[in-house]
């Protein structure tokens, strides 16, 4: 039985796991320098600014979608981007990712969003054939641009 809920602060190791799990898919686990603590804080501290989902098939955790809000100015309402989703291979195909994606149309939805966002690597095709059956559509006029590391720290040294 498929079961979609909240994740509670005893999924933190199982989500940074999942985490891993999805770099390892992306042949980028030497990016993932998460620890448990940033994510338990991430999701429950005080100053929480995300969310998470965990996935259950039978009361085992099979996979997981992590969450924030953000803001569109020209809608003038929130919108929802979706972080990370991974379902465990031998558990794809079983509805997990399409609950966990219903779950997440729902609180954008319930919060009132003008945008449920995403973003997926260009060369994996089965999750873009995923997405494109349940009716996203990619969004191929923008470029994402990102700057971290050093070159973050550049920009923000004030001159």
């Amino acid at each position: 039985m498929l079961n979609i809920r909240p994740a509670t602060t005893d999924d933190v190791t199982k989500i940074l796991w999942f985490i891993r799990q999805l770099a390892i898919y992306e042949k980028a686990e030497h990016e993932v320098h998460a620890s448990e603590d940033q994510i338990h804080s991430a999701l429950f501290g005080h100053d929480a600014h995300c969310g998470s989902l965990i996935a259950e098939v039978d009361g085992e955790a099979v996979g997981f979608a992590l969450y924030f809000f953000n803001f569109s100015t020209w809608l003038g309402k929130p919108g929802l981007y979706l972080e990370d989703l991974f379902v465990m291979p031998e558990s794809r195909g079983q509805g997990a990712g399409k609950a966990l994606l219903k779950a997440l149309a729902k609180i954008a939805v319930d919060r009132g969003c003008g945008r449920f966002e995403w973003s997926v690597l260009d060369w994996n095709t089965p999750a873009i054939d995923f997405y494109q059956s349940l009716g996203a559509e990619p969004q191929s006029e923008w470029i994402i641009y990102r700057t971290h590391g050093e070159a973050l720290n550049r920009l923000a040294k004030t001159d």
